[in-house]
């Protein structure tokens, strides 16, 4: 074919006088062009069927048909099916995504909930009788005394203690404990926020400070963060599987700070729960030791809306000592600048227990505006008391 256009061409560029004299046509068989352009029709489609059954794997395979490489072929295949839920997955699931979705239980009269986790009395509990003062019907106090019944010096927590059970550190009862407090708390539908607080917390700012801070935001300040380390996921048992992976397990100071959709949520999962229960405490597997309350409400708010949590807890805590139990305060460690310097931090740092250390810091965000991270501090001891009742005028000025 192509020596025939060619011999046309040459024909068409010669003169008429020079035009060479062609032989006689000859006999031709029949044209086969269709049947040839019927097979490669063919070819090409039992091709394209073939790539799209079996889609190729390799880089150069995949290149030869999109610059995209696989991806074109892999969005043709269906997901991946996920796992089975059992039945007591899919209730959870179907309860949390209810009680998230609810709206804000509407009051005329919002409060604060403070849930004072104690041993017995409360050392500061004139200096939280001038936090309050002033302030009735914006708020709610309630005692858990795990070991004996307080004494109580100030109208604001009399007839404010809960029953109480032993709490144990590190063990399960201290999330029992919570759990205890927030189930009181709930009970009075104008309670909007709800505030864990220890025997050794103080405020750091007034009432109308704190109250502002929590009530106009609509997250849970509940820390939350990934630790790789050994005090991390190295605390993760494989037993929590499948409902918790390791790959969500998170760790973060129990002092939470939370309103009241996820309190009402933490009351109604037992699923999760049940798996720290059983699997997450000390002296399991080998030895490794798991605490609950620095593993629980972190890893399964995580979990199921990782979006409504600062991941910060508005309660600072200096473990920079590096010891098992944070720096505690005596009274000649307590001045004003040391409290202004604790209200003045606007970020966030964790350290992973890995061999990195790797310094975690995140900038403490307030309806996406920098604000101060910390609205109480611990630990402080009993005898601070007197220098915190003169200081607390000056260092809780905004």
């Amino acid at each position: 074919m192509c020596l025939f256009w060619m011999k046309t061409a040459q024909v068409w560029r010669l003169g008429v006088g020079d035009m060479p004299i062609l032989p006689g046509s000859r006999h031709r068989p029949p044209l086969k062009r269709p049947v040839w352009i019927i097979v490669l029709v063919s070819l090409v489609s039992i091709f394209l069927i073939c790539a799209y059954v079996y889609p190729p794997r390799s880089s150069t395979a995949c290149y030869m048909f999109s610059s995209n490489g696989c991806k074109v072929f892999a969005d043709w295949l269906p997901p991946a099916p996920a796992r089975e839920y059992s039945d007591e997955e899919i209730a959870s699931h179907v309860v949390i995504k209810d009680i998230l979705n609810m709206p804000p239980l509407e009051s005329k009269n919002p409060k604060i909930a403070f849930m004072f986790l104690t041993p017995g009395t409360l050392p500061f509990e004139k200096l939280w009788d001038k936090f309050f003062y002033g302030h009735d019907g914006r708020f709610s106090v309630y005692v858990h005394a795990s070991r004996e019944k307080p004494t109580h010096v100030s109208r604001h927590f009399i007839n404010q203690d809960i029953r109480s059970d032993k709490v144990v550190w590190g063990k399960i009862s201290m999330v029992d404990a919570e759990k205890r407090l927030l189930a009181n708390a709930l009970k009075d539908p104008d309670n909007q926020h709800f505030v864990l607080l220890s025997d050794s917390c103080v405020p750091l700012h007034d009432f109308d400070y704190v109250y502002n801070y929590l009530m106009y935001t609509n997250i849970s300040f509940i820390d939350s963060f990934e630790d790789p380390g050994p005090h991390g996921s190295g605390r993760y048992s494989e037993h929590m599987l499948p409902e918790v992976e390791k790959k969500d397990f998170r760790k973060g100071a129990q002092w939470f700070s939370m309103k009241r959709q996820h309190a009402l949520v933490v009351l109604a999962d037992s699923l999760y729960f049940s798996k720290f229960r059983e699997y997450c405490r000390p002296g399991m597997e080998q030895g490794r030791n798991c605490y609950s309350d620095e593993h629980y409400l972190p890893t399964f708010f995580y979990m199921i809306d990782p979006g409504g949590i600062a991941n910060w807890s508005v309660t600072h805590v200096d473990w920079s000592e590096g010891k098992w139990h944070p720096k505690s305060y005596r009274a000649k460690d307590v001045t004003y600048e040391l409290l202004k310097n604790i209200t003045s931090i606007d970020e966030s740092v964790h350290v992973t227990s890995d061999v990195r250390k790797e310094v975690q810091i995140r900038p403490c965000l307030w309806n996406g505006m920098k604000r101060p991270c910390y609205l109480f501090a611990r630990k402080f001891y009993p005898e601070t008391l007197g220098v915190l009742m003169q200081l607390f005028s000056n260092y809780t000025t905004v």
